[in-house]
Formats: C-alpha cells, structure tokens, sequence
C-alpha cells in the first residue's frame, strides 16, 4: 500500500471518478451543456467506480495497458448486456433522437442470440475508448512519477467496487435505465461468459509477467511505460503524433461502412491498431507522451465529432451548438494540460541531469 498522504491519492481518484462518465456520455455531444453535470453525478459511481476500479486492479498486479483494456472490454459488456442491456434490447434507442439507427443496427444481428454486431462493436468499444482507457490516461499523466502507483488502499478498492456495484443496480432497477426490457437467460448466459473470459485474459497478464507495472526499466536502455508491458531493446519508437493517429483513423474508419463489411472493417482496424501500439510501445522511448497521445485520440475524434451528432433528447440549434463547443473547449484543456504537465516534467528532469544533478555546472 502506498505511504503518500491521502489526500494526494484521493484528488486523482476523484478527478478519475468524475471524468470517466463525462468523456464516456458527454464527450461526443449525447447531451447540452446544461445537462452534463447531472449525467456526470448522476452516472459518476457505475462508470467512475469502474474505471477506478479498473485503474487500480491494473496497477496493483502489473496488467499493464493490454490488461486495462481487456478489462474495459469486460466492463462494456457488463455495462451493455447485462446492466441497461442496451445490447439485446432492439427498442432502446426508440425514445431518443437516435431512432433512426434501429434498421442500421438489425442489419447486423447474430443469428439464435438477438444482439446487433454493429451495436456491440460501438457499444463495447466506445466503453474501452471512451469510458476507461481515456480518462486514465489522463488523470495519470498529471501525475508524474505517482502514475504507475495505486492510489487506494483496501478501503478504497471495497468502496470503488460498492460505487459501482451500487450505481450498476440503480440502472438496472430504473424503468428508464433498461427501459423495461430483460434479455433472456441464454443472453445473459453469454454475456456473462464473455465478460468473464476477458477478464481471465486480462489476469492471465499477472500469471505469466509477474508483477511487471509500467514504470520505467532503470537504464539507458528503459522502454518506459509499454503498451505490451514488456521493455525491449530495439529502434526507438515513432513520435507520438503517429500511435494518436493510428487510434483516430480506426476510430472514424470503424464507423464508415454499414452492415457487416463495416463490422469486418472495425474489427481489422482494431487489430492493426493493437498490433501497431504493441510493437512500438516495446521500443525504448515509448514514454508517457505516447500513452497520453494514445489514449486521448479517441476523445479528441469524438469531441470533434459532437458537431455532427444530435443529442438523446432533442435540443435547440443554439443548445446544441453551446454544448459542442463546450465540448472542444474541455477536451483541448484537459488534453492540453496533460501535455504540458508531461513537458514540463521531462524539461525538469533534463535539466537535473542522470544523477538528480545540473547537467551542466554553473558559471
């Protein structure tokens, strides 16, 4: 457990709590400015219990970024087979401005099991994306060097998963959560064993890395915080506008085809994607402007993509216009800020010198 004051663990496990539902709802315009704040309360401990949750299992074991994203894989099918079970309820988005997507939607539906694959590739991915990976890759790089250590202690793992745990059951309990719909029992069956099966993956990282966490190697030959989890020695890794843009063309590449060749079209891309952040993030230099690049590409599509989306409920032209440009103003601060945190931080270190010394002696 870690020896910091509490309050130095407790702000970037709040920040984490709240922004985690404002980048996964919020974020790609599903709601005016005016209604932020109550979804961001109101969904605060089912989706930033998650991420907390999901944040500190990841460091504590040593799961690296691979093991968070398999986790958020894990959580999206949760969240979407089993909590709202948007994923097997074909009326859901019948009530909100995004009706209009039901035909597009059952064009893809898995024969015997009733959900829509385009559904749960968006579903799914959008929570790995948006709803996790983003946000902690945020409020960590704000961190410096504390953003490899767990921020609870075992009181606060048992009250982020009671945070989530709870916030999940009053979404399933409320008529406007799952809109009075139950998948049935063989649905939830494979809900639950995908759910499952990711998150064994996910641990599996523990049983064969050992306690590997994503804090740099010391030495010349330090890989930084990797993808993959393992340091390696070979070539350098591309700058960080490169892996920012392999996540931004499969994010928007994902959603240009319909029916099954676009769901063939996600899938391909995600794996390039995974394949591509994995052999660079083993390269020495892959640090924590990459994982921040990385990690924030997806947020600043969908910040730039709000302009073309309505909101759930309809808004005014004006409403909704405020909301995206609140929109881009937020993502470009948070995005920003963590920019110059991570700059500041490395111009600091250059200037100490290897030993903790000036490089240079004075004059």
């Amino acid at each position: 457990m870690t020896t910091e004051p509490p309050r130095r663990r407790l702000v970037p496990a709040s920040a984490l709590l709240l922004l985690a539902p404002w980048t996964a709802e919020c974020s790609w315009g599903g709601f005016t400015l005016t209604g932020m704040p109550f979804v961001v309360l109101v969904l605060a401990p089912m989706y930033g219990g998650a991420a907390l949750l999901i944040r500190e299992t990841a460091r504590r074991l040593g799961l690296g970024w691979p093991g968070i994203a398999l986790l958020a894989a894990a959580f999206g099918v949760v969240q979407a087979g089993l909590v709202d079970q948007s994923l097997f309820n074909p009326g859901f988005l019948d009530d909100t401005e995004f009706a209009d997507t039901r035909a597009a939607a059952e064009a893809t539906l898995v024969p015997g099991l009733g959900f829509s694959a385009r559904q749960a590739v968006d579903y799914v991915g959008n929570h790995v994306v948006l709803t996790v990976c983003a946000p902690i890759a945020l409020a960590e790089s704000y961190l410096g060097g504390r953003r490899a250590r767990p921020w609870l202690g075992r009181p606060g793992l048992v009250a982020a998963a009671l945070l989530w745990l709870g916030g999940s059951l009053l979404v399933f309990a409320d008529d406007g959560g799952r809109k009075n719909f139950l998948a049935s029992p063989v649905q939830l069956a494979v809900a639950t064993g995908v759910a499952l099966a990711l998150i064994a993956a996910a641990l599996l990282r523990h049983r064969h890395a050992g306690r590997t966490t994503d804090a740099p190697t010391p030495g010349p030959t330090s890989a930084g915080p990797t993808f993959a989890g393992r340091p390696q020695t070979e070539a350098g890794p591309p700058r960080p506008l490169w892996p920012a843009l392999v996540v931004a063309a499969a994010y928007v590449g994902s959603t240009i085809a319909p029916g099954w060749p676009g769901v063939v079209l996600a899938l391909a891309l995600a794996g390039i994607a995974t394949a591509l952040l994995t052999h660079w993030s083993r390269r020495p230099g892959w640090g924590q402007r990459h994982v921040l690049a990385t990690g924030s590409a997806g947020l600043v599509v969908a910040a730039a993509l709000a302009y073309t989306v309505p909101t759930y409920a309809p808004a005014s032209p004006a409403a909704a216009l405020v909301g995206d440009v609140a929109i881009s103003v937020i993502v470009l601060l948070l995005v920003g800020g963590a920019w110059w945190r991570i700059t500041a931080a490395r111009g600091r270190r250059r200037a100490a010198g290897p030993a903790g010394r000036p490089a240079s002696p004075p004059a």
